[in-house]
């Protein structure tokens, strides 16, 4: 499929970057596949998504037995030595399932911020993303583009909403909660704390998340959207202490009002591919608005 040269890279002409990606978003001179060893591919720095050995890895690592990697990585060379992943950690995963040593690439000449922005923009439609991997995804390439001189927040912040479909106030609301720590970050994947929680918590110091970590953990605790909301004001204001959280977080709440909603009639109003947590900001979104023309 590949030629290969001195028994480790080949070249060979393939069709264009934005054929197989969509549209490239910076200019550059060719487009063409080497064959890259696998001990040369190197993981993309701080990439916030999982590369897990599940079903789906199963069935990519079947295809890639019997049809090879039929749309190559992106990758850019590492002054250290080898390349760095951009697109295509999956592939690479999937190939060594497969038992290959090497997987198709294109080299680009991509900056950091570049590279960052491809690498989100490539994963980020993907069904199964957990909040805490959009979340630091988001962060990432908001970053990204303030150090491109994009330095309108609320633009740079509906410019990233544009590309997914969301809206900016759910980027900003996901950029907020890659401040969580990793330990509350992971409450918020398993739905131990809920998503909205979990941005009211990012208000607060490392040290205070610190605090609310390790009572909720002591008691098994469900914080409720009134003690979230609390302990954000305190921390903004300056006056959270230890104590104030074990008191905010002991205190007994009330009989929760319950409101069930059939699924079946939800779907209606929400595309397939939208999950528990964006019908939710969706409705929570919705009822601001209400709420504020009452």
């Amino acid at each position: 499929m590949y030629n290969q040269i001195g028994g480790s890279a080949g070249k060979v002409k393939l069709q264009s970057f934005d054929s197989l990606f969509g549209s490239s978003p910076v200019a550059e001179e060719g487009n063409q596949v080497i064959l890259v060893p696998l001990t040369d591919l190197h993981t993309f720095a701080h990439h916030p998504f999982r590369v897990m050995d599940d079903e789906k890895m199963e069935e990519l690592k079947q295809s890639v037995i019997k049809h090879g990697v039929l749309v190559p990585g992106v990758v850019r060379k590492r002054t250290a030595g080898g390349y760095e992943l951009i697109a295509g950690h999956r592939r690479k995963r999937a190939s060594e399932l497969a038992g290959l040593s090497d997987m198709p690439v294109i080299i680009r000449d991509y900056t950091e911020d570049e590279a960052t922005i491809v690498m989100v923009d490539s994963n980020i439609q993907r069904e199964d993303i957990l909040p805490s991997e959009k979340a630091k995804a988001y962060k990432m390439k908001f970053d990204a583009l303030k150090h491109q001189g994009k330095r309108a927040e609320g633009t740079t912040i509906e410019k990233i909403g544009e590309a997914t479909g969301e809206s900016g106030k759910t980027v900003q609301r996901y950029i907020c909660l890659a401040r969580l720590t990793d330990e509350l970050l992971e409450l918020v994947d398993e739905k131990h704390l809920r998503f909205m929680r979990g941005v009211d918590l990012s208000y607060l110091s490392v040290e205070q998340q610190n605090w609310v970590y390790t009572v909720i953990c002591s008691q098994n605790l469900h914080i409720s959207g009134k003690q979230s909301e609390q302990l954000k004001v305190h921390a903004q204001s300056g006056t959270l202490t230890q104590d104030m959280v074990q008191r905010i977080l002991s205190t007994e709440k009330p009989k929760p009002r319950k409101v069930t909603i059939q699924g079946e009639r939800l779907g209606q109003y929400f595309p397939p591919n939208f999950n528990e947590e964006e019908i939710e900001m969706v409705i929570y979104e919705l009822l601001e608005q209400w709420k504020n023309n009452v």
